[in-house]
């Protein structure tokens, strides 16, 4: 399970170092793509099987289930950390989550995600106003 929010820097090159408690749980190849709200989603192997498993379930004679899984797929690339830590995102990826220097790493149970350090930082403001009301509409926390 991934938790946790953690600031990197990404360099010219494109590298950036994957925070070291996620690195175990990622393994040494997963995949990362264009996520929602213009982030990048990191799954490990296992988690990008099960995922493509459900995708592939999708109607394609729907047009939001082609364009979904094109969006998703079309963006995917296997990665590995090297030796400093550090995973290398390729441009497009770059580009679409608009990543340039700072970065936020963050853990969502499942899966990683990457954000500039702004387009996070402005969710995370829209999103904290309503998070008591977004809660009690999706989850019942009386256990």
């Amino acid at each position: 399970m991934f938790m946790g929010e953690y600031r990197h820097n990404i360099d010219e090159k494109g590298r950036m170092i994957i925070p070291a408690k996620f690195r175990d749980s990622l393994g040494a190849s997963f995949v990362v793509t264009r996520g929602l709200d213009r982030c990048l989603f990191v799954y490990p192997l296992q988690e990008w099987e099960k995922l493509e498993q459900s995708l592939k379930a999708l109607p394609f004679t729907k047009k939001d289930a082609r364009a979904f899984t094109r969006f998703f797929f079309s963006g995917a690339t296997e990665c590995e950390i090297d030796k400093q830590g550090r995973i290398n995102i390729a441009v497009p990826l770059r580009d679409y989550a608009q990543l340039e220097k700072e970065c936020v790493v963050i853990g969502v149970s499942n899966r990683v995600e990457v954000w500039a350090k702004e387009n996070w930082e402005e969710y995370f403001a829209e999103s904290e106003d309503s998070f008591s009301e977004i809660a009690e509409n999706i989850i019942d926390f009386d256990l």
